[in-house]
């Protein structure tokens, strides 16, 4: 019985110190692995519909990680957190940005870390939070529904009714226009050939109109070299009655600045004798015209008899 006793305490004991062993490599492997990981969360302002737990997080194309959860944020609900599993030596660093990417047009959506240059510190050590926040971007995928929702809301202003309604009256009126134009057919038609006929005749006027400026200006050039003689002509005069004039000038300069100095001078006072002459022939005008009698005798004229 103290044989068999003892045999049950050695595999007690061997399965305890197996337990604990295996316990201490899980717990191992499990520090290893976490310390092989590194946590981040990324906060999206836009829907992230198809991605999900256990997502793809690659770094400029290279895997790196999983989405571990997608929650929406309990203070706004228009927000997705998702928290990351990514490779500890991964260098993601304070400028490195997320966004929402899809493989090829149908494939499932990942994260997709971009950005992070060389001299920028690590998001770790600048952000001392317990799980540091990398910052997004917005994604070609919300770029193309952001640029189609704005076409749309154009498209909506353009057909609006009152831009179909005008429309509608602008077809109506080309109609109408159209109509008119078909019922003057005729008149068009009349008026395309009276053009015609219009044109002709013009091209035959300027033809004609060519004709006559080449022959005016032969004429003008056989006439021309006779008129510049005799311009030539008359301005050897006029030079030559100028040279005279001006020979006159310098001959006679003493007896013109005479006539300036006393000639001119004395026109003063004949002017003003010549004035009081014509004062007084006035004067004498008026007598005779009033009296020529009592003017010339010195006395009244005689009155005239009245009988009574």
């Amino acid at each position: 019985m103290e044989t068999k006793a003892n045999y049950v305490l050695i595999g007690a004991f061997s399965i305890v110190v197996t337990l604990f062993i295996l316990l201490f490599a899980l717990w191992a492997a499990k520090y290893s692995s976490e310390r092989g990981w590194q946590d981040y969360l990324v906060i999206f302002n836009e829907p992230v519909t198809g991605l999900s737990e256990g997502s793809s997080v690659q770094y400029n194309g290279i895997s790196v990680g999983t989405v571990k959860t997608l929650r929406l944020a309990p203070d706004d609900p228009r927000r997705v957190i998702a928290a990351l599993r990514v490779q500890a030596d991964t260098p993601v660093k304070s400028d490195t940005r997320a966004k929402l990417s899809m493989t090829g047009i149908t494939g499932t959506p990942f994260i997709q870390l971009t950005g992070g240059s060389p001299t920028s510190p690590s998001l770790i050590d600048t952000d001392r939070r317990d799980v540091p926040v990398i910052q997004t971007e917005a994604s070609a995928l919300q770029n193309i529904a952001d640029t189609a929702n704005r076409l749309v809301a154009r498209l909506d202003q353009v057909l609006s009714e009152e831009n179909v309604k005008r429309i509608s009256d602008t077809l109506a009126h080309l109609e109408s226009m159209t109509g008119s134009v078909a019922d003057q057919r005729e008149d068009l038609r009349a008026l395309i050939v009276n053009g015609r006929k219009a044109s002709e005749q013009l091209t035959a006027t300027l033809a004609t109109t060519q004709g006559a400026v080449e022959d005016l200006d032969r004429e003008l050039i056989g006439k021309l070299p006779p008129l510049i003689a005799k311009l030539d002509n008359t301005l050897t005069k006029l030079d030559g009655a100028v040279g005279g004039a001006d020979a006159l000038i310098n001959e006679n300069r003493g007896a013109i600045r005479s006539f300036t100095s006393d000639g001119l001078g004395q026109i003063g006072p004949t002017l003003t004798e010549l004035r009081v002459l014509v004062r007084d022939l006035r004067r004498i005008s008026d007598g005779i015209d009033a009296g020529a009698a009592g003017y010339l005798l010195g006395r009244d004229a005689p009155k005239e008899f009245e009988p009574k």
